[in-house]
């Protein structure tokens, strides 16, 4: 408490007020960053000596560095630093963390290099949450004396070479700072335990010891286990047990889908803030609460630019088509306007092809929201159909049918000489069937696409749907050893993916 009192102005206004433009602190972010790697083997070969020099270090660094993606930058600068801890590669001395990120496109696992400085990135984006968190009018500050439960993946780490490899929750976990670790559940005892399930189950046994205020994690897991902690102890709802439950920080997943299910599992309703770190960065988060966009973190290390996204600059697998494609910064990007984000990071990320999609929502504040991957757009015949365009659907016929749509996936499927979407999707309350739940998402689609709507009278001829148990999409999930706090159905399947999921189905009683 008293940390807390400390720490927290008394005022409600924002903590930290604009001295500098987003554009200015993004101009000065990337000059840190350049005069921090120029010694370094990626620094001299692209000379950011002579970029730093030049009268716009901006335009000189985009016209020499190319945008890469994942494959690009570990084949050519990356694994050099992991397979052989070489120093000073992207960034200066040995990368002392690779957090495994298993990737929905490219590499089945990427390994993403974490250094100090990104750390130390992340905790003052986290510190920055906290206190935004802490100035909504009706926040008492002792809310920050309970315990916080962090729903992630196995906090352990496992040591290769001169550096450590593990998720990003392990590496966080690794270097959590004592002000959260004396207050954070479910403790070091549980989390460090490999096995997911042998997790869960721990946090259920331990649950009735906690005075929990947070919730923190992707809303998918958090869910499952306020639902087995009901189940268990068969209670009404999860706030018979955490009287003190308001805050619920999430992230990983978007929520609209969910949301529906799981404010079922609650008395009341939470104070729901969304977040955005990746495991190359803590990039936004949610500052205000009448709204649900989110605040780039502008001086955290990362430096943004944001490539429209069509057809001139991504191809239809969405892979960038050249390596120098049309960008914008925060000076000068467009609201309402599709992008994909690059980032140049204190971890030695340069141009690096993150794979998300946004669109600034106030571009004057640096707010954004999250739409998709370039990877999980659905465009089989030019419907250009995002992730975004998805759950906004499966929202709406929810909010219609009160069918509790839980997880669900889409894919296109040839049919005949055109083509067909295939969906899968799960109900708590399967008061619909599928070929109604087909109709109606198919017309919410024609509703939020014209060009969805334009291909369902040409190209697109059909609208499949298989009802699943939601259980099977985190068999599935196991099935591939992703099961954990991190991971994520894809809500757009394709290529090896798809076969793999749809030969799981075929081979799983249902």
């Amino acid at each position: 408490m008293a940390l807390f009192d400390f720490v927290l102005p008394k005022g409600r206004n924002s903590a930290f007020p604009l001295l500098f433009s987003p554009a200015e602190v993004q101009y000065r972010q990337l000059v840190a960053l350049l005069k921090k790697a120029q010694d370094t083997s990626f620094g001299r070969y692209y000379d950011f000596k002579e970029t730093l020099h030049r009268p716009d270090v901006v335009e000189a660094y985009q016209s020499t560095v190319p945008a890469v993606d994942y494959n690009k930058i570990y084949d050519r600068w990356w694994s050099k630093a992991y397979l052989c801890d070489d120093p000073d590669v992207c960034w200066p001395g040995i990368v002392p963390y690779y957090a495994l990120s298993s990737g929905t496109s490219q590499a089945a696992t990427k390994n993403i290099p974490v250094t100090f400085e990104m750390l130390r990135s992340m905790k003052k984006g986290t510190r920055r949450l906290l206190l935004d968190v802490a100035r909504v009018p009706s926040m008492p500050v002792r809310q920050f004396a309970r315990k916080m439960l962090m729903v992630g993946s196995c906090t352990s780490i496992k040591s290769e070479g001169r550096h450590y490899t593990g998720d990003l929750s392990g590496i966080i976990g690794h270097n959590r700072p004592f002000w959260i670790e004396r207050n954070y559940a479910p403790g070091r005892h549980i989390s460090n335990l490999p096995n997911w399930d042998d997790r869960i189950n721990a946090i259920i046994k331990e649950a009735p010891q906690w005075d929990v205020g947070f919730a923190v994690g992707s809303v998918a897991w958090v869910q499952l286990i306020f639902e087995r902690i009901i189940d268990t102890y068969k209670l009404d709802n999860i706030h018979q047990m955490w009287k003190n439950l308001d805050v619920f920080v999430h992230g990983g997943v978007f929520f609209e889908p969910y949301r529906a299910s799981f404010e079922k599992l609650l008395d009341r309703p939470l104070l729901t803030f969304d977040s955005y770190m990746a495991s190359e960065g803590f990039i936004s988060y949610q500052n205000r609460i009448d709204t649900k966009s989110m605040k780039l973190l502008t001086d955290c290390g990362i430096f943004y630019e944001f490539v429209p996204f069509n057809d001139q600059n991504f191809d239809e697998n969405g892979d960038l088509r050249t390596e120098f494609p049309e960008v914008h910064t925060v000076a000068d990007a467009q609201e309402g306007v599709g992008y994909a984000i690059l980032l140049s990071t204190n971890a030695g990320a340069w141009r690096y092809l993150l794979g998300d999609t946004v669109q600034f929502t106030d571009a004057e504040r640096g707010e954004i929201r999250l739409t998709g991957r370039t990877k999980q757009y659905l465009s089989m015949c030019g419907e250009h159909i995002s992730v975004d365009n998805l759950n906004e659907a499966v929202r709406r016929v929810d909010a219609k049918t009160n069918a509790g749509i839980r997880e669900f996936a889409v894919a296109g499927v040839p049919h005949g000489s055109q083509w067909a979407h295939q969906w899968w999707v799960s109900f708590d309350n399967p008061v619909i069937s599928a070929e109604e739940f087909g109709k109606l998402v198919d017309q919410e689609l024609c509703e939020l696409n014209d060009d969805y709507r334009v291909e369902r009278a040409y190209a697109l001829k059909a609208v499949h749907v298989k009802i699943l148990p939601n259980s099977v999409f985190y068999k599935w999930l196991d099935h591939k050893g992703k099961s954990n706090g991190q991971s994520k159905i894809p809500r757009v399947i394709k290529g090896k993916q798809l076969e793999d999921f749809q030969d799981f189905i075929a081979n799983t009683p249902i």
